[in-house]
């Protein structure tokens, strides 16, 4: 029993996260193929999601038409002939055909509109089908316009010296710190690689992130153990203005390719773990040889400086206040202190 419209719509929205425009069947045929294949399809802001009807809830393949390069009629419009126009893409040219020729005048302006910005002038559309479109090209400029952050608040004062230099851009060769961050078990891998990788080395985890086969997508590879046995899963992972959206019945978006791991990590209860290889360990260290001369030098001794000390002051004594005796002249006699009675005097001339 298919789901119903509502649930099918809700569940679209969820996954490409973005505004839907138009809606309808049409036919496509890459520049390879030789026939034309119906698709139901759906113009979401400037990316057209093809499904294989109108009641399947995941898309098959999307076209990026922001990359679009041109867009020709193959036919003037006709009212009784089909409309064929051909959208070159950056790596392919695809087709696209309508049976009838007002649906496909109706596609033409929708694209065209919602890629330059602009409205055609030279649309056969109704009055109604124009206003239709203003309305488009209004939402789509404003989901387009650049946003403005508030003002942050001040920095506290105990942080401002702390704060740090202006960031400069990353010189060449130098990865870009904004760009999002790859996760070490995202591998370039086909999904039969991925698989043949987890089946040969278990040992090494059981998540592999790789490219999927849609451009700008990502894939995860899982092998799970079940009673029955191993089984390999895979799921599409696809990059929005939100977050990464995990296509599951019900789908889930997470801010970085790390929360999808963690998210599988968790809803497996750390059964699996991102497949890393792990790395030889070494099991000695080397030792630097040592220098050829060495030079060994006795350590020169400290000089200790001698303290400097004030002489000592000395009180003098009587004998060094008195003036030193003169020196006797030849020919006198000494006369002795009086402070010796047993000396005799001696008088000049007189014998013993």
């Amino acid at each position: 029993m298919s789901a119903h419209p509502r649930v099918v719509h809700k569940r679209r929205a969820t996954i490409t996260a973005l505004p839907l425009y138009y809606s309808g069947h049409l036919l496509k045929k890459h520049s390879s193929e030789k026939d034309f294949k119906n698709y139901y399809g759906e113009l979401r802001a400037a990316t057209l999601f093809l499904y294989k009807d109108d009641t399947q809830d995941t898309y098959i393949e999307k076209l990026e038409l922001e990359e679009l390069k041109s867009m020709e009629l193959d036919c003037p419009y006709m009212k009784k002939a089909p409309t064929i126009f051909t959208l070159t893409l950056p790596t392919e040219e695809v087709q696209l055909k309508m049976d009838n020729p007002d649906t496909g005048e109706e596609w033409r302006g929708y694209i065209l509109t919602v890629i330059k910005k602009e409205i055609p002038s030279n649309l056969q559309l109704l009055p109604g089908q124009m206003l239709l479109l203003q309305e488009v090209l209004a939402q789509e400029r404003r989901r387009n316009a650049p946003t403005q952050r508030p003002a942050l608040p001040p920095r506290p004062s105990f942080l401002l010296s702390a704060s740090p230099s202006p960031s400069h851009p990353p010189a060449k060769g130098e990865p870009d710190p904004t760009a999002p961050e790859i996760p070490a078990c995202f591998l370039n891998v086909t999904r039969q690689e991925a698989e043949q990788m987890l089946e040969a080395n278990p040992e090494y985890g059981g998540i592999i992130l790789r490219p999927s086969t849609l451009t700008n997508n990502y894939a995860l590879t899982l092998r799970q153990v079940t009673p029955s046995g191993h089984v390999m899963k895979n799921f599409r992972v696809t990059p929005t203005k939100k977050g990464f959206v995990i296509e599951l019945d019900t789908a889930v978006t997470v801010s970085t390719l790390n929360d999808v791991l963690q998210y599988f990590v968790e809803k497996t209860e750390y059964r699996l773990h991102p497949y890393l290889v792990s790395q030889p360990y070494d099991t000695r260290i080397d030792v630097p040889p040592a220098p050829k001369c060495i030079s060994i030098t006795s350590p020169t001794p400290k000089t200790i400086p001698k303290a400097q000390v004030a002489p000592m002051l000395r009180s003098q004594t009587k004998e060094e206040l008195l003036p030193p005796p003169a020196k006797p002249v030849e020919g006198e006699y000494l006369c002795p202190d009086d402070d010796s009675p047993h000396d005799l005097k001696i008088k000049l001339g007189e014998d013993d």
